[in-house]
């Protein structure tokens, strides 16, 4: 949290060429079971077949006819469902040196906007019935760059349903934070409109939700709402709910995780002791520890699983851990594959 601007995608830059080869034989004993490897990865995600994103978002377009940047940080007036094409990166040798330095997933185009009451229906429909990964991004993300982060973690995980973005009106700016914080729980009516339409359609799949740092409190407020008024019928279509570095306070988090009754087996939590972006909050509010930085028996004890990453961190923030370290990918994937199955 609270970075200066670039440090967050130099980051991950310089962990996907040197922290991955210096830091996997250090695998320390408090590391937890869910960041043992299973056999090597797909080769190929769906998303990298066809670079299609389904988008929805409270943010508001920048204009009726979709142009760059498509949308801004301001709130919009409800939902609006989007189709994004994507360019992906290039796969060659070459290209991936090149990544490094100029990016890899890129927004190629936005050809549909779709507003108003029908938008959640919309998104619905363009799932076509299969298993859909919503990402849900943290604080300080413009519209591209959490579109970019959405790409990033369905095709690291080679995810095979339909990839897609719930993404709330953050200002990308880093004094922002009251602005973010306010704007994502502001969003958690549309976000629970989306998942009921989603839940509702008789021929869809499973909906696997990963959210991050921020926006793991709009997700976990969005699930108790879902749960309290759609009932255990609803939740049974919730497959994986992934939450990366929750910058929640811990009393919070507790509390809205006991909400969830049985459901709290769907949650995998990563967390990491030494995330420098949550000790920074955690001074901002008062010294309470974030749910993301707690110790992992005091997370257990809630009865969520626990992936404490604390030992594969290749920088100095180590708050993106799950889009740059493929073993820390591997718990999403993991924790999808045990969703789709309904363990």
């Amino acid at each position: 949290m609270l970075r200066q601007p670039h440090t967050r995608r130099s980051l991950i830059r310089l962990g996907a060429l040197a922290g991955i080869s210096a830091l996997v034989p250090m695998l320390g004993a408090c590391v937890t079971d869910e960041l043992a490897g299973n056999g090597p990865p797909e080769k190929q995600s769906a998303l990298d077949v066809m670079p299609v994103l389904l988008v929805a978002t409270t943010r508001k377009p920048t204009s009726a006819t979709p142009r760059p940047p498509y949308f801004t940080a301001e709130r919009g007036k409800g939902l609006t469902f989007a189709e994004v094409r994507l360019s992906p990166p290039d796969r060659s040798l070459l290209g991936k040196v090149s990544a490094v330095v100029t990016g890899d997933w890129t927004v190629g185009a936005v050809p549909r906007i779709e507003s108003g009451p029908g938008a959640a229906d919309a998104f619905t429909q363009a799932a076509l019935g299969r298993d859909v990964l919503i990402y849900v991004h943290g604080y300080r993300e413009s519209f591209e760059s959490a579109a970019v982060s959405a790409a990033r973690l369905s095709d690291g995980i080679r995810f095979r349903g339909v990839s897609g973005l719930f993404t709330w009106p953050s200002a990308a700016a880093t004094f922002d934070y009251g602005y973010d914080r306010e704007s994502a729980l502001w969003s958690r009516d549309a976000f629970e409109d989306l998942l009921k339409s989603l839940v509702a359609s008789p021929s869809g799949g499973r909906i696997h939700i990963v959210a991050h740092s921020m926006g793991t409190l709009l997700t976990l407020e969005t699930l108790r709402m879902l749960r309290a008024e759609a009932g255990e019928a609803a939740m049974a279509r919730i497959g994986a709910v992934v939450l990366a570095a929750p910058d929640i306070d811990f009393d919070l988090f507790a509390n809205g995780v006991r909400r969830l009754g049985p459901d709290v087996h769907k949650i995998t939590v990563i967390s990491a002791t030494n995330d420098r972006a949550l000790e920074l909050s955690s001074t901002i509010a008062g010294g309470v520890v974030r749910a993301g930085a707690a110790d992992r028996e005091r997370l257990e004890s809630l009865g969520v699983r626990v992936a404490d990453a604390s030992d594969y961190g290749g920088g100095l923030i180590n708050h993106d851990l799950f889009l740059s370290n493929p073993d820390v990918q591997g718990v999403v994937k993991r924790a999808v594959a045990r969703g789709a199955g309904g363990a």
